[in-house]
């Protein structure tokens, strides 16, 4: 993720764009357009190759995975899945098959794999896990001033009203897309705050910086896989 543009995961935008497509919310002509700014191809095919495979496992929804080592979160396995998905830090999971992308050149090409069942947090508890997580962040981050050597982090934080833009189709719920807007803020602040350009002068301020930030960090990923994920959507 960039940490001067803000801008979600290709696995969180080919998750919501194709549960549009699917549910029969945005004509598929506007989501093969919508691909093309990433050039989202099947690895081996096209846009509307991935379109249709997606559509063949007969599922009415597409779904997010951001594991990390340690928190495998939106991966139910198999192995093989689970692994490619860790190593690139992104899945989309659709009925039983998950897709997971590569950046190759100008585009991103999906592999697939077989995909199991999953268990995500619901979009409640992953907004209340990142207000909480939120509130203690100022203080956090006060200890380590970070206003000394990363301002940006800290101007972030002191501004959560500006929130980064997030392009969603529709038939996406609004509570989901501020959500998912919230999510990466906290999660690009996190990344601000982890760069390293001399601010940390020893390897022990390193992970402490990293130790204190990390149930941000992970609390954004929640947010942002719920926001994305319509298994855990609330009822319409």
């Amino acid at each position: 993720m960039s940490s001067t543009v803000p801008a979600l995961p290709h696995s969180a935008t080919l998750a919501w764009w194709l549960t549009a497509w699917l549910r029969g919310h945005e004509q598929t002509d506007h989501v093969l357009d919508e691909l093309a700014d990433a050039t989202h191809l099947l690895a081996g095919g096209s846009a509307l190759d991935l379109l249709v495979r997606a559509r063949g496992t007969g599922a009415t929804y597409a779904g997010l995975a951001l594991p990390v080592e340690g928190d495998p979160l939106g991966l139910g396995g198999p192995p093989a899945f689970n692994a490619a998905a860790l190593e690139a830090g992104q899945a989309v999971v659709v009925g039983d098959l998950g897709l997971v992308p590569e950046e190759l050149g100008e585009t991103v090409q999906w592999r697939t794999y077989d995909a199991a069942r999953r268990q995500l947090p619901d979009v409640g508890e992953a907004d209340r896990g990142l207000r909480e997580e939120l509130l203690g962040a100022a203080g956090d981050l006060a200890d380590l001033d970070v206003a000394r050597w990363r301002p940006e982090a800290a101007d972030a934080l002191m501004n959560l009203h500006h929130r980064p833009a997030v392009d969603a189709p529709l038939g996406t719920p609004a509570r989901c897309v501020e959500l998912a807007a919230r999510g990466l803020q906290a999660w690009t602040i996190v990344d601000l705050a982890l760069v390293d350009d001399g601010g940390a002068v020893s390897a022990y301020e390193v992970e402490r910086r990293r130790t204190l930030l990390q149930p941000l960090g992970r609390a954004a990923r929640r947010a942002i896989v719920a926001a994305c994920s319509p298994e855990v959507w609330p009822p319409a």
